[in-house]
Parts: C-alpha cells; sequence; structure tokens
C-alpha cells in the first residue's frame, strides 16, 4: 500500500499593503479532502478528542440531521472514488486501509457528521439556511484555531464572526451572497493564516492576547512558533440546502519556512501591513517585535 505524501506547504501571505478579502479560488471537486502522511496521527487524536472531549468538539441541532447523514454519503462515496488506494467500498460498507477500520455506512455507531469526522483530517461545519444568513448547525471540530464550538453553535455566519475586527463592514454582505449562489457541484477554497506560539492542533482559546512576553527573542522565535494555515473550502451537501464548510490545519514552525531570505522577507512585510486590531485578534503582539527581528535577520542578503 501507497504510504500518504507528505503534508503540504501553503503560504498564503502576501507582501504589500493589507486588504481584507474573501480570497476563494474555485478548485476541483476531488481536491474536498486533502490526505497526507499526518493521517494516522490526526486521525488517532480525533479518536482521543471525541472520547475524551466529545460535548466540547461535536455538536449538532436536531434540525441538521438530514444534511449531517447527506455529509456521511458524500465522505463516504468521495474517499474510495478519489482516494482508492487507501479506502474501499462495498456499496454500504467501507474500509479504511491507513487505520484498519471498517464502517457500516446505513448503521453508523455515532451521529453520521461525527462519524465523517473519523475518516478526514479536515473538520467538518455543517451550514444550513437562517433568516439572518447561514447558520452554523452542525459541526466536527477537533482542531480549532482559538474559537469555541459551544459558543457558535446555532449563531449566523456574521454573528459568529463578529469578534474578527473589518469583518462587519466589510465582508458579512459579499459572504452571505456567495453562500447563497454557490451552486451544487462546485468547490472554491480560501486560506486563513495565522502565527502561534503553541504546536497542538486543538486550540480553542486564545485570542485577544496584548501583554508583551519577554520569552520571546529575536534568537529564539523561529523554533518557538508556528505557521498554522486553515485550508477552508465551501461546497453545497449533495441533495441539501446546506453548505459543507471544511477546514484543514498546517502548521510548519517559523525556523522551517524563514529558510529561504525572500519567504522571510515576505512574512515579515506581511505582519507589518496588519492593522493593529487584526494583530491584537490574532495575539500577534507578545512576540510580534521578536518575530520581525527573527524574519529581518533572515531576510537579510
Amino acid at each position: 500500500m501507497d504510504e500518504p505524501p507528505p503534508p503540504r506547504r501553503y503560504l498564503p501571505f502576501e507582501a504589500g499593503p493589507w486588504r481584507m478579502a474573501m480570497g476563494l479560488v474555485a478548485a476541483p471537486i476531488a481536491a474536498l479532502f486533502e490526505i497526507d502522511g499526518d493521517y494516522e496521527a490526526q486521525m488517532a487524536l480525533r479518536r482521543r478528542l471525541l472520547a475524551g472531549r466529545h460535548t466540547e468538539v461535536f455538536a449538532a441541532l436536531e434540525e441538521a440531521g438530514p444534511a449531517c447523514r447527506a455529509t456521511l454519503e458524500l465522505v463516504a462515496a468521495h474517499l474510495p472514488a478519489h482516494h482508492p488506494q487507501w479506502f474501499a467500498s462495498d456499496g454500504r460498507h467501507l474500509s479504511n486501509r491507513l487505520t484498519g477500520e471498517d464502517w457500516d455506512i446505513d448503521n453508523p455507531p455515532c451521529d453520521p457528521l461525527e462519524l465523517a469526522g473519523r475518516l478526514v483530517q479536515e473538520d467538518l461545519c455543517v451550514l444550513e439556511p437562517g433568516p439572518a444568513g447561514p447558520v452554523l448547525a452542525a459541526a466536527v471540530l477537533c482542531f480549532p484555531t482559538r474559537w469555541r464550538l459551544a459558543e457558535k453553535l446555532g449563531r449566523p455566519v456574521g454573528a459568529i464572526h463578529g469578534p474578527v475586527p473589518f469583518f462587519a463592514e466589510r465582508l458579512a454582505g459579499p459572504v452571505e451572497r456567495f453562500m447563497a449562489l454557490l451552486k451544487p457541484g462546485r468547490l472554491v477554497e480560501r486560506f486563513n493564516w495565522s502565527i502561534l506560539d503553541d504546536p497542538a492542533l486543538f486550540q480553542p482559546g486564545g485570542h485577544g492576547r496584548t501583554e508583551h512576553d519577554p520569552a520571546f527573542t529575536a534568537r529564539n522565535a523561529g523554533e518557538r512558533l508556528w505557521l498554522r494555515v486553515e485550508r477552508q473550502t465551501l461546497s453545497r451537501v449533495p441533495g441539501a440546502s446546506a453548505i459543507l464548510f471544511t477546514i484543514k490545519v498546517h502548521q510548519t514552525p517559523i525556523e522551517a519556512i524563514a529558510g529561504e531570505p525572500a519567504i522571510a522577507g515576505r512574512l515579515a512585510e506581511a505582519i507589518r501591513a496588519l492593522p493593529e486590531e487584526t494583530a491584537r485578534y490574532k495575539s500577534l503582539l507578545p512576540f510580534r517585535a521578536a518575530l520581525l527581528g527573527f524574519l529581518d535577520r533572515r531576510a537579510a542578503p
């Protein structure tokens, strides 16, 4: 059996003036889920979180039942079709060759969306139409980047992103219009990046830290900080009015990406261009000066 490929390295930050945009680009439907070399370790972690912290990483409103079921059907059909070296199906049973698990899709041992989340590295969020815009109706969220599922369940997208600086005035309307017009069979992706001082995948808290941390210096910032990139996708749940929002986390030590002077310089420029409100929201202030000092040294010719 072929081993999954190494995780992809995404570097979505840009030099130049900061701007807030959806950043959506079309992607082939075959790219809905990524299977990479972190699969087995991440699935083991997902199993532990679903067993030990279930209410923190899974929730579903009753009305989301049909969309959750349709999402499992989508995942169970997609994996053997696009990753046949690791997944096989005889119609209603799905075999996962990477973990040795076999699942009865007709009779899942848990909520259908939870089972879907036990098959892919992506976190899965189901958005149902609502009077104030799409509502987060269900999710399996094992690898959050500093948000809590319990605080967002049942809320419309605009309210969910209320704490994000500039979202309400610049993106709320375009995001809701895009979701309303998203056609079945279409997949779009976008990337969101942050710098974190903790490599843990499960990070439900930590936004808005502002106090300077003297433990970070220009010498050690590269080994103590990580670039965390979320690859996010949006697509219609087949046969339902809901939207499937997926989140795949990629993490790389700053030391590893700053080995190329051009990348170090680009990241430093992108950080300097962030509005102060955004830097505060992303909790960059405790180590921003140290990080920029490290990147500037690496970017120097």
